[in-house]
């Protein structure tokens, strides 16, 4: 069974950019899941996804986040990261990594979420 574990800074100064890694054991990230995720929860919030890298290392972000995201991977160290630019006070959140299930059924795609980091809190604070 694939295991993921974030880590990174806990507390990061406003204009700065957010690094994070997610080291995958179990399974390699190039062909146990379709693809990878990031997903934040700020604190009284509901869970908000960042965005993906898929088996073939193309990415897609979220509409709100694409200007400053950046998602990557390390095959060699098994593990991909998340670079969030220019950060405000609103990025403070508990930030987890993820594997990506897809399925195809009757003409269209559907994804879900498999293994769960148990996430890292980030705070952003000068």
């Amino acid at each position: 069974q694939v295991q993921l574990q974030e880590s990174g800074p806990g507390l990061v100064k406003p204009s700065q950019t957010l690094s994070l890694t997610c080291t995958v054991s179990g399974g390699s990230i190039a062909t146990s899941a379709y693809a990878w995720s990031w997903i934040r929860q700020p604190p009284g919030k509901g869970l908000e996804w960042m965005g993906v890298i898929a088996i073939d290392g193309g990415t897609f972000y979220s509409p709100s986040l694409k200007s400053r995201t950046s998602i990557s991977r390390d095959t060699s160290k098994n593990q991909f990261s998340l670079q969030l630019s220019s950060v405000t006070p609103e990025d403070t959140a508990v930030y987890y990594c993820a594997s990506n299930n897809r399925l195809y059924y009757s003409g269209s795609y559907y994804f879900s979420f498999g293994s769960w980091g148990q996430g890292t809190q980030v705070t952003v604070s000068s």
